[in-house]
This record gives C-alpha cells, sequence and structure tokens, in this order.
C-alpha cells in the first residue's frame, strides 16, 4: 500500500492486457482507480467505464464519471491502443486511419480533457503508452509505428506547455510483452522476437506496470518528457 494520500488515477484501455495489469498495480498501491475501455470491464476493485476514445464526448463522460466517484483524476494513462498491420502497398486508407483515430487521436482527446483538472490542481501525471516500435520501426506497422513516435512529439510538447503547473508527461514503451496480443503469434515467430531481445525472453505485463506507477510516484516528479524502455534492451535508447 501507499504512503501517500490514494489519487484518483484514470486509465484507458484497461480492461485486458497490460492496461489491466496497470489497473491492478495502481490498486495494490491504494489509488482510486477508474478504468476506460471500449467493453466497460474493469478488474475487480477498479471503477469500469464504457468510453470510445476516438470520441471527446465519450471520453468527458468518462471523467466525469471517474471525478464523480474517485475526485479530480491526479494520474492518466493513455494506453488504449489498436493494431491494424500489413504492408504499406497493401494498407488501406480505412487501416491507416483506424489506427491514428485510437492510437494518437484518443490520446489526444484524453490528454486535453485530462489537462483541463490537472490546471486546476497544479499537479498531475500524463502517461502515455507508447512501443520500442515507435522508434525502432516495424515492417508492416507503419500505421502502428507512426502513432507511437507521436506520443513522444505530443508527450514533449505538453512538457513544455504543463510543465510549470507541476504536470509531467511521459512515454512508456514496450517491447514485446506477454499478452493476448503476442499470444497469437507462432512459435517461429516469437523465437525470432526472442533472439533479438538481449534479455532473451518476453517482457510481463506488471513489468510495464511497475514502469507506469513509478513515472506516477512522488519520486519521478522532476522526470518529464521522457520516454522509458521496458524492452528487454531491444531498442537501446532508439
Amino acid at each position: 500500500m501507499s504512503e501517500q494520500t490514494p489519487r484518483s488515477v484514470l486509465v484507458t484501455g484497461g480492461a485486458r492486457g497490460i492496461g489491466a495489469a496497470i489497473v491492478e498495480e495502481f490498486l495494490a498501491r491504494g489509488d482510486k482507480v477508474a478504468s476506460a475501455s471500449t467493453s466497460g470491464r474493469a478488474p475487480g476493485g477498479a471503477l469500469g467505464i464504457a468510453c470510445d476514445v476516438t470520441d471527446a464526448a465519450s471520453v468527458d463522460a468518462a471523467f466525469a464519471a471517474a471525478e464523480e466517484a474517485h475526485g479530480p483524476v491526479e494520474v492518466v494513462v493513455a494506453n488504449a491502443g489498436i493494431t491494424k498491420d500489413t504492408l504499406v502497398l497493401r494498407m488501406s486508407e480505412a487501416d491507416f486511419d483506424a489506427v491514428v483515430d485510437v492510437n494518437l487521436k484518443g490520446a489526444f482527446h484524453v490528454a486535453k480533457r485530462a489537462s483541463r483538472g490537472m490546471l486546476r490542481l497544479r499537479r498531475g501525471r500524463l502517461i502515455f503508452i507508447g512501443s520500442v516500435v515507435g522508434l525502432y520501426g516495424s515492417p508492416g506497422q507503419v500505421n502502428y509505428a507512426a502513432t507511437k513516435s507521436g506520443l513522444v512529439g505530443m508527450a514533449r510538447s505538453l512538457t513544455r506547455e504543463l510543465g510549470g503547473r507541476g504536470i509531467t508527461a511521459n512515454v512508456v514503451a514496450p517491447g514485446f510483452i506477454e499478452t493476448d496480443m503476442t499470444a497469437v503469434l507462432g512459435e517461429e515467430q516469437v523465437a525470432g522476437y526472442r533472439a533479438a531481445i538481449p534479455s532473451g525472453r518476453l517482457g510481463l505485463p506488471a513489468e510495464v506496470a511497475s514502469a507506469v506507477a513509478f513515472l506516477a510516484s512522488p519520486e519521478a516528479g522532476y522526470i518529464s518528457g521522457a520516454v522509458l524502455p521496458v524492452d528487454g534492451g531491444l531498442g537501446m535508447g532508439h
């Protein structure tokens, strides 16, 4: 349990995978957590809210529900994301637009709504879940990589806009993590990834959650505009 006063935390895409692990980590630290996702499901102990991050009105309603239940939101984790992988010559306009709308524009909606309350509080933590792919690149992921690198520019611009008000904005960049998304990959493909990762293994959602919790902690108050890799050394600071 955290020794600090429980905070109001909102996590998007918190129903499963990395998002659920992040929700569970904050709950374990004694915080009040709202999980906003398309399904509205949430790990036990969290407030589940149905939310479509591509719709600004839906995001506004999710924040309003979290604020009513837990008070002004002090920590926001923009984790909601999708993939529509295919080589660029086969990638349709719809494939590109859908990924941008969720991963990048969705994060914008969340950050814009969050910053309103944080400016009033004169404190806050904005944490974006990026990816090693955002700076490392990956064939078949032109759309996904563009959105994840875009989050870095977003976090750094927000740092310059909001940094003087006690608000930090950072990116956690996971590598290959054991989730439903990687579970569908073939064993040969996973073995190839393992061979490329200096740690020799895939990461765990809880390891990403620990990095997020650190950036949200008082100890990380002087860290902003940073990209924190959780990738077993795969990206090596790319």
